[in-house]
């Protein structure tokens, strides 16, 4: 018998000490076996037009996101203003406090690797019946009695369920980070859109304003025809209906900007009363005309989205494991020391210690099913996981794609709208010099002008989509991440898989 538990003893002290942890050891899924994104190849650029910013965006394969890629636009405003959103955004600073909670949570999860020691001290004033005899050597029925204690408890980590536990808890600190990665790069590019957004507002405001003004020449031209018996009141009539829906155009724009800098106040932590120091214009923006093209392969790496699902299914992966220990024996190892003394001055001198050892040892028997079913959960759990990665996976290949296409598009449609706006000026002007003539009748003129004025502001639309799209196509690769310290709160998680003290360093294998 004694042979046997030596046998027992030594065993589980091997398995103990062996760094071993029951469940599967989680791989990083591989990325997609492609070398595009699109199914089409696309032009080495994108079509240019004669406009200040219709010049050719060139794409350049395998070249990584700038890691402030904000700056390609050449605007120190707009540089400053994604500073300030970066430095004072709350919803921002709420990410990254939610990623200081998950890295201390797995902190407060490594204290399981070690011993928990506890010290405690225990005044008490006693009677005991006279008729029982009294524990003291003077036979005392009432006595005080101190007691100093040291206890120690240790769970061996015998089948790694709390290293995967701990596992599990680096992974979702990781989810964690991933997210304020997100959040970041969310926050960047709605400030560089709101501020895009912003100057084509200027831009289509001015464009309305300018319409406007050549309708308001166009009418002062028909009454003073109509004074001349020219024309007659149908005319005017009909060229104040036309100067008023330039002029009832102009009220929403004013308001759509209004709330576009309240838009960029909000982004920046401000409140709509505190002005933006900011005002943004076309002309103070540059459409980059290099567009980094991250290699398909890397984007698995760089998208902070599919980050985050990776490290959810490496979550899961572990979870599997802590289920699986639970269904497997449970060593407790305990030892008290201490001392006890009618009087406080006599702890810990001769003849008042005791001390004690003790091991325990549970084996879950019959749960009424219960942990079998918490296994398959977690393997239900990792399976859906899994599904939920290549779901994103999937997402962020198709906006890289949307992405190129539409800048792609983007450009032919400015070419496009440009060529338009154009050919609607001339015939704008063509139709007014034979209105003068007597050529063509006054609806033909108001036509001409009507479609000048929706050119113009389609322009100034085509112009904003190519910004816009520019910034969708680098949201879309993810920014860059690697190497930039800078770029994450402190403390952040390792991503590494979590292990005991004794077995750092070593890999862990299944149990």
């Amino acid at each position: 018998m004694a042979k046997i538990t030596s046998i027992s003893v030594a065993t589980l002290l091997a398995l103990a000490t062996a760094g071993c942890a029951v469940g599967p050891d989680f791989q990083r899924p591989a990325a997609p076996e492609t070398d595009r994104y699109t199914a089409t190849t696309l032009p080495a650029e994108t079509a240019s037009a004669s406009t200040p910013d219709g010049q050719a965006q060139r794409f350049a394969p395998g070249q990584d996101v700038p890691a402030q890629w904000w700056t390609m636009f050449g605007s120190s405003e707009l540089n400053a203003l994604v500073d300030a959103a970066l430095r004072a955004n709350p919803d921002l600073q709420a990410m990254e406090a939610a990623l200081r909670v998950a890295q201390e949570n797995v902190a407060a999860q490594r204290g399981a690797f070690f011993p928990s020691v506890d010290a405690s001290y225990t005044p008490s004033r006693q009677k005991i019946a006279q008729i029982i005899a009294s524990p003291l050597s003077d036979n005392s029925d009432l006595f005080t009695l101190h007691t100093a204690q040291l206890s120690v408890s240790y769970v061996p980590d015998v089948f790694g369920g709390t290293r995967r536990q701990v596992e599990s808890g680096v992974a979702q600190a990781d989810v964690a980070r991933f997210q304020w990665q997100a959040a970041y790069l969310t926050l960047t590019s709605n400030v560089v859109n709101a501020a895009i957004q912003e100057a084509s507002l200027r831009a289509q405001i001015r464009a309305t304003q300018d319409v406007i003004a050549l309708s308001t020449r166009q009418l002062e031209a028909v009454r003073k025809q109509q004074r001349l018996g020219q024309v007659g009141a149908a005319e005017v009539a009909a060229q104040e209906a036309t100067l008023a829906q330039a002029e009832a155009a102009l009220p929403p724009l004013d308001r759509q900007l209004a709330q576009q800098r309240n838009l960029l106040a909000a982004l920046t932590g401000r409140l709509p009363s505190d002005a933006v120091p900011q005002q943004f214009e076309f002309e103070a923006l540059t459409l980059p005309g290099t567009l980094p093209l991250s290699l398909p392969s890397r984007l698995v790496g760089q998208r902070p989205d599919i980050r985050a699902a990776e490290a959810q299914m490496h979550a899961a992966s572990a979870q599997i494991g802590v289920a699986t220990a639970a269904r497997l024996p449970n060593i407790t190892l305990t030892a008290a020391l201490g001392s006890s003394s009618q009087a406080i001055g006599d702890l810990f001198t001769a003849g008042t210690g005791f001390w004690g050892i003790s091991a325990g040892l549970m084996q879950p028997i019959f749960k009424g099913g219960m942990l079998l079913h918490q296994q398959r959960a977690a393997e239900a759990a990792y399976k859906q996981a899994s599904a939920q990665y290549r779901s994103t996976v999937l997402t962020a290949y198709q906006g890289v794609a949307d992405a190129l296409h539409a800048i792609e598009a983007d450009a032919r449609g400015l070419r496009t709208a440009s060529d338009a706006e154009r050919a609607a000026y001339r015939s704008f002007n063509i139709a007014q010099a034979q209105w003068k003539a007597g050529q063509i009748g006054y609806p033909a003129v108001m036509l001409a002008e009507q479609t000048y004025r929706q050119s113009a502001i389609t322009l100034v639309q085509a112009r904003a989509s190519r910004y816009s799209d520019t910034v969708g196509l680098m949201q879309a690769l993810g920014g860059s991440w690697e190497d930039e310290p800078g770029k994450t709160p402190e403390n952040q998680s390792d991503s590494k898989p979590a292990a005991a003290p004794e077995a750092v360093g070593k890999a862990q294998g299944n149990g």
